[in-house]
């Protein structure tokens, strides 16, 4: 049958040649690879770069880099996160709100690959989507997740953030949370396809929000 999924990108690959095809999955790629990196060097090779890990972190042991959603659970629980914490904050998600939503999701974001691996097995297989969810659910997600922080008093969102999890266990090992990983890839794998990025996930909620007008 013509124009199958699995057959997705074959035209542009035979037309402008493999890299040209795939030149921005790979820049995509290593600049997920070198983010991840930042963060595992120094662990794992007492070079720190990125100190801390997606949730907040010191860039060179100086620029304070905080994830938003995270400054605004810590907000909504009734703790107003220190300083640094707020000042790494504001500068991410300015640099997100000038670049664009897709730089987090699309450049940064270590779970990117994961999806996008079920994303490909699904048209390499041909398999259909067994369930649909509206996009705006995301959004109804990250609502969720600053009403719980403050009917709980807790950061509730950092309890399973996958993203999180996945920079703690390259560095502590994988215990029981790969089994959420795991999860998330199955869901998109043969639930719904991009289900967790486009459809579940709160952090690229607000920062799609965030970059809504940006330049990418």
């Amino acid at each position: 049958m013509a124009n199958r999924r699995r057959d997705a990108g074959r035209e542009a690959r035979q037309k402008k040649g493999p890299w040209r095809s795939r030149r921005w999955l790979i820049l995509r790629r290593l600049s997920q690879l070198l983010v991840l990196a930042m963060f595992l060097c120094g662990p794992w090779l007492g070079v720190w770069i990125l100190r801390g890990n997606y949730s907040g972190s010191l860039l060179l042991d100086a620029v304070p880099l905080t994830d938003p959603l995270m400054a605004l659970q810590s907000i909504a629980s009734g703790y107003l996160p220190g300083t640094l914490a707020l000042v790494g904050a504001v500068t991410v998600a300015g640099l997100y709100a000038l670049a664009g939503k897709r730089l987090f999701c699309g450049w940064v974001c270590p779970l990117n690959p994961l999806t996008d691996l079920a994303a490909w097995l699904r048209r390499r297989f041909d398999l259909t989507p067994t369930a649909a969810l509206p996009r705006y659910l995301r959004y109804v997600l990250l609502a969720g997740v600053l009403i719980g922080s403050a009917l709980t008093g807790t950061l509730l969102w950092e309890w399973i953030n996958p993203v999180s999890l996945l920079g703690r266990s390259l560095v502590m090992g994988f215990g029981s949370g790969a089994l959420l990983l795991i999860a998330l890839f199955l869901f998109d794998l043969l639930v719904v396809e991009h289900g967790w990025c486009g459809h579940l996930c709160p952090l690229g909620a607000l920062y799609g929000a965030l970059g809504s007008r940006g330049a990418l």
